[in-house]
């Protein structure tokens, strides 16, 4: 059974890498399984089906579309110009701005993609008008954007926490430690890299301007920054479940658009929706066809098979967490992230816990690594939304974005799966974790 979803696996590969649209990738991978393995297509495509009835799968589209309206209503520039009065006027502060507003507006839409989309259009030309070079600027948001994936709430980690029937609120825990941590090391290496660069600051305020200024743009970032404050302390307070956290952000963010920061107008908001319904459109097709493959794979033993095979070779924890690590990268690099965590999670999970890895553990494991992939070729979604949106050449973003992710993500990858702590201390305060 190893050959035939060996065999599977390549077609999937093969078909990914000519460009092929998701769910027909994933129908020539089944077709595989059910030619030469067994498996009723009719049978797993009524189970499939039947998994999108789950209420947690409601979260997805929800957050989708309050990280959209978040984007369009002035709530992003707000939290922009909130955090730019703290750091704006130190040498390379500007790059440090962009790094923890991506982390904040990571922590409300749970969508990398969303912060590319909300905090490029305004960072970018504003950090090329201060000295940067505009496809380092593009990096930085870009990579920066990564961590929508890992701040809570996490569309990954609901969609993992789903399919492991691991506690979705611990997986959220689970990804802070790593998130926090990435977040200071690209802050870090911007301040350093940023003394190469030409930068013009801003001139320097009195402490009573500073001080009026500091009120000022407070006041005006309430309504935003208490919309982190509502989901997330709803979430972790008890008082709301990741589903209901989400519905209120969309309801937040309507009256708060239109009305405090008028960024929203009825034919934005129709736009808003359209679109997002169509990105929720084909994010549940090609669940429904990953839900699908994953399944045949759990139906037919090949964890347990992969497990047996690997243990074959060896039993040491080092080597396999390395092994491991390498695999879930280089899924990154070919498929998105949610599509990733379905066909790997259910995998993986009996051999990470073989050798002593807790399930929550491997929550952000997993998630750091299909992060790195969300900007690593061929895939690499959100650096071409970046391209797009910072309007720059391939060539021009590749190095700087391949360099912020050898010293900010590749480090904690390995920290991630060699130190427990990193990910563990947060749902063990909780109680998740023994």
């Amino acid at each position: 059974m190893i050959g035939v979803t060996v065999a599977s696996l390549v077609v999937l590969v093969v078909l990914l890498t000519f460009g092929v649209p998701l769910p027909f990738c994933f129908g020539g991978s089944l077709m595989i399984m059910n030619i030469f393995g067994g498996v009723t297509m009719k049978g797993m495509m009524m189970w499939g089906f039947n998994q999108l009835s789950n209420p947690v799968l409601l979260c997805i589209p929800l957050f989708v579309f309050a990280g959209s309206l978040m984007s369009e209503s002035g709530i992003a520039k707000s939290l922009l110009h909130f955090v730019n009065v703290f750091v704006g006027r130190i040498r390379g502060g500007l790059g440090v701005v962009a790094s923890i507003s991506c982390a904040i507006i990571g922590a409300i839409s749970g969508s990398g993609l969303t912060g590319v989309a909300a905090t490029g259009p305004i960072l970018i030309p504003q950090m090329e008008k201060m000295g940067y070079p505009r496809g380092y600027a593009t990096a930085l948001v870009t990579n920066s954007s990564i961590l929508g994936l890992l701040i809570p709430p996490s569309v990954t980690m609901i969609v993992y926490g789903w399919v492991t029937e691991t506690s979705i609120l611990a997986c959220f825990l689970a990804t802070v430690g790593p998130g926090l941590l990435i977040t200071a090391l690209f802050a870090v290496v911007n301040m350093v890299w940023a003394r190469r660069f030409p930068l013009k600051l801003e001139p320097k305020m009195e402490r009573a301007e500073k001080i009026r200024e500091v009120g000022k743009r407070t006041w005006a970032a309430i309504p935003a920054l208490m919309m982190p404050v509502i989901v997330l302390g709803g979430i972790y307070g008890g008082i709301m479940t990741p589903t209901e956290a989400a519905a209120v952000a969309v309801v937040y963010s309507v009256p708060v658009g239109f009305f405090v920061y008028k960024g929203l107008t009825l034919k934005e908001f129709y736009s808003v929706a359209k679109e997002s319904a169509t990105s929720v459109g084909a994010i549940m097709v090609m669940i429904v066809f990953s839900l699908m493959l994953s399944q045949t794979f759990v139906r037919l033993q090949v964890p347990q098979e992969i497990v047996k095979a690997i243990f074959g070779v060896t039993q040491d924890k080092v080597l396999l967490l390395v092994l491991i690590n390498f695999l879930l990268f280089f899924i990154g690099m070919i498929v998105n992230d949610i599509t990733g965590i379905i066909l790997t999670a259910p995998l993986l999970l009996p051999l990470v816990q073989a050798i002593g890895i807790d399930p929550i553990q491997f929550a952000a494991i997993i998630g750091v690594n299909l992060a790195m992939g969300g900007v690593t070729p061929p895939y690499a979604s959100i650096l071409y939304l970046g391209m797009r949106i910072g309007k720059v050449e391939f060539t021009e973003i590749l190095k700087p974005a391949m360099i912020l992710l050898v010293l900010g993500y590749v480090p904690v990858v390995f920290l991630t799966s060699f130190w427990p702590d990193l990910s563990l201390f947060l749902p063990r305060l909780m109680g998740f974790v023994q």
